[in-house]
């Protein structure tokens, strides 16, 4: 079944789709249980469901309760497969109603567990098998954004006119997709100081990286990239030849498609080539580090100088209300496009990511920017107020740049009604959707949805420690 049909007729269908992975035993009238029965689940932690009881027991919310032991563990719960082959750690994890495996959401949806691993060595083990799952597929084609668990299996896109090889589910070029992966094995080397997963094949990942990077500035040629998809949705396919709209090869790299997957305009994305500049140098300090790589690390280094120059010239623009931003996509060339997209990278959420500094000036002006009405994607309805994008269509609010917005926010107030809000928004089901309508929380996408999910979870747990008086 095509990706967007499975995601339409997952919303349709509603509790009804996974009925029979949720059990109503012990329910009550208000809080149904609806998490996944115990000997369904794909992994336990006993530290996740310790820290689940000592949420529900110290927060009086007993619907953020509710919330939290739905989502926090749902990752863990239905998407994680541990494929280990000998001594070698292997995870493979689906995004949740598609069996496939996104580099950027199998990423994201471990990432609020990495702070527990020192003290779960199962936790540990997962997420270093899906490191090293990762470099595995980046080595199969790093312009691919999804694959299968099956190397053989051949991708389910017979429209898609681009070089598909066994393995890939999907081939659109989203910069965030070799972002994600360096992200994850940093912060799993600087919590863990295991340097495991930096083998020969994460080496090559590397060179596979910075390779395709340098190919995306299309300053000598236009690459090897291109993508063509026989469909009626005009996101869903590269204009001009399947290349994109032209670029002056500033020294920004294209990103062809969206975190969204849906295609850019101008090819120029500005949240993740503010992304890409912290991976790189991120990598860059793992390769001198651990591998004593100087000379890998050393383009690695020379490429984020010369995106974060790129960026400050051709990336910031005068808008005629907020002063100096950062635009959404630029070409090079002096066009730009304004809005923000809730998928992440997203201009929101940069500090979340530390790509940005949260109080920086131009991010500040930016922000302000994107969550008011001259954000084409910010929508305001009876229920709720955030960013959508062009993925869903108008007025449909994505939770996860409500949980973005709570995330980067400085304001007691502003957060604690950014909670409320995903409080009266899971439409009646104790999970996050991927989005839902500003005036009725029931129409929803995506049912199940585990990177939003756990995020939530992060948010609600970072609150108990930190804020807890915003739980109340």
């Amino acid at each position: 079944m095509k990706r967007r049909t499975f995601i339409q007729n997952s919303a349709l269908l509603g509790a009804g789709m996974l009925a029979s992975k949720f059990s109503l035993a012990n329910s009550t009238a208000d809080f149904p249980v609806v998490r996944t029965v115990e000997k369904d689940r794909h992994f336990t932690s006993k530290l996740v469901e310790d820290m689940i009881k000592e949420f529900q027991k110290n927060v009086s919310d007993k619907e953020l309760g509710w919330l939290f032991n739905n989502c926090l563990p749902n990752t863990l719960d239905t998407t994680v497969f541990d494929e280990s082959k000998g001594d070698r750690k292997l995870t493979y994890v689906i995004t949740g109603d598609i069996d496939a495996m996104w580099l950027r959401d199998s990423s994201a949806q471990v990432w609020p567990y990495l702070q527990f691993m020192n003290r779960d060595i199962k936790l540990k083990n997962l997420i270093l098998g899906l490191i090293n799952k990762q470099s595995e597929c980046i080595n199969i084609d790093p312009y691919a954004n999804a694959f299968y668990n099956d190397p053989t299996k051949k991708g389910e896109w017979f429209t898609d006119h681009t070089t598909m090889t066994p393995g890939i589910h999907e081939r659109k070029w989203e910069i965030d997709s070799l972002c994600y992966p360096i992200r994850l094995a940093y912060h799993y080397w600087k919590e863990t100081k295991d340097t495991t997963p930096f083998d020969d094949v994460w080496v090559k990942a590397q060179e596979r990286t910075l390779q395709t990077f340098i190919e995306q500035q299309r300053k000598d040629s236009l690459g090897p990239y291109r993508f063509e998809r026989t469909t009626a949705r005009g996101s869903d396919t590269l204009q001009v030849d399947g290349y994109g709209y032209p670029v002056n090869p500033v020294g920004l790299i294209v990103s062809s498609f969206r975190p969204s997957d849906d295609c850019s305009i101008f090819p120029f994305l500005i949240p993740s080539n503010l992304f890409a500049v912290t991976s790189l140098r991120q990598s860059a300090e793992i390769l001198k580090t651990v591998k004593n790589n100087t000379a890998l690390a050393s383009k690695m280094e020379a490429l984020a100088t010369e995106v974060e120059a790129a960026i400050n010239k051709y990336g910031i623009i005068d808008h005629p209300t907020h002063g100096r931003v950062y635009a959404f996509e630029v070409d090079g060339f002096g066009s730009y496009l304004m809005m923000d997209d809730a998928n992440v990278p997203s201009l929101l959420a940069l500090p979340y990511l530390g790509a940005i500094k949260a109080d920086d000036e131009i991010y500040q002006r930016t922000r302000a920017y994107i969550l008011s009405d001259k954000n084409p994607f910010f929508f305001k309805g009876k229920f709720a107020e955030g960013i959508g994008g062009p993925h869903i269509g108008r007025d449909m609010i994505w939770p996860m740049s409500i949980i973005m917005r709570a995330f980067t926010s400085k304001n007691d107030a502003e957060i604690r009604e950014c909670v409320q809000t995903l409080k009266r928004t899971h439409g009646d089901t104790g999970f996050m959707h991927e989005s839902f309508h500003k005036d009725d929380p029931k129409k929803f996408t995506r049912k199940w949805f585990a990177w939003t999910n756990t995020l939530f979870g992060e948010l609600m747990w970072k609150l108990y420690k930190e804020k807890p008086h915003l739980l109340k």
